[in-house]
């Protein structure tokens, strides 16, 4: 009897026990997808993202070359290779670590400016027949220094296209400013390596012979161009003399004339008795057909 009711009584414990485990096991398994669900969710995701990403890239890849084809047709030139290009408006300060200066846009600068040099030069030489080396000198200085080259940067539109590293904005655009000629005489560079001389060659011409007819400063002060001729001429060094002063204290106009033994007097008015000087030389320069002016 004893024994029975051992057996009986193992058999309800038993039989207790196995809802207690069916249903701990279909709690398990009730979880399971809850501790799951994070996990396929996150690959969910991540499929998705992969595409976006990929879609991405590529709008990114067809935003450079439309942007590259736009730079080209400002240039006026079309690169066999692009990358020239790209270092040509690429500031050192925008190099990835471990990559060298000479990725950046200042070994093409130092080529572009020796070959802007030698078309301006031929361009001078040509257009000026009766100027003589003094004064060939003095209009390729004019049209080749950074000044002139960053005017025609800027005519290009080059400004928003130079690469910087992160400076700041303020900084950065002080620094794309500063910077303008450089990039033009890299872009020169990169266009004579890419298309060799005839491509430089035009595309200095295209972008320098009005520069080249109409200067933007005098190239000589008219007082000292006068004073040189005087001199080769034998004669004293010119004398300058107000001959009347008109308007109020705070805005006068000062009339002056200019002298020298032989020719008749020139005169000129201006805001101060320099300015009237200057316009009096230039008046008796053009008068006598002196040489050295800004039309050559």
């Amino acid at each position: 009897m004893k024994d029975e009711a051992k057996d009986i009584a193992t058999q309800s414990i038993d039989a207790q026990a196995a809802p207690e485990g069916e249903a701990a096991t279909k709690t398990l398994a009730s979880r399971a997808p809850e501790t799951r669900a994070p996990e396929a969710k996150a690959a969910e995701t991540k499929a998705p993202a992969k595409k976006k990403r990929t879609r991405s890239s590529k709008a990114k890849a067809k935003a450079a070359a439309d942007a590259n084809a736009a730079l080209e047709a400002r240039i006026g030139h079309s690169f066999t290779d692009p990358n020239l290009l790209m270092q040509a408006i690429t500031h050192v300060s925008a190099l990835k670590s471990g990559r060298k200066r000479g990725d950046s846009y200042q070994r093409l600068e130092f080529l572009g400016d020796h070959v802007l040099g030698l078309v301006v030069s031929d361009m001078l030489y040509h257009a000026f027949p009766n100027a003589d080396e003094g004064e060939l000198s003095k209009r390729l200085a004019e049209l080749v220094r950074k000044e002139s080259c960053a005017d025609v940067a800027k005519s290009l539109g080059l400004l928003d296209d130079i690469k910087l590293g992160s400076v700041g904005s303020s900084a950065d655009a002080r620094l794309r400013k500063s910077i303008l000629g450089d990039i033009c005489e890299a872009v020169i560079g990169a266009i004579f390596l890419d298309g060799g001389h005839a491509a430089a060659d035009e595309f200095v011409k295209r972008n320098w012979t009005e520069r080249m007819h109409k200067p933007r400063r005098p190239l000589r002060d008219p007082k000292t161009v006068l004073q040189e001729w005087a001199q080769g001429k034998g004669l004293p060094t010119p004398v300058y003399r107000e001959v009347e002063r008109t308007g109020p204290h705070h805005d006068p106009q000062f009339r002056v004339a200019v002298e020298l033994p032989g020719l008749a007097p020139a005169e000129g008015i201006g805001g101060s008795k320099r300015a009237a000087e200057k316009v009096a030389a230039s008046v008796m320069i053009e008068r006598e057909g002196v040489g050295g002016g800004n039309d050559g």
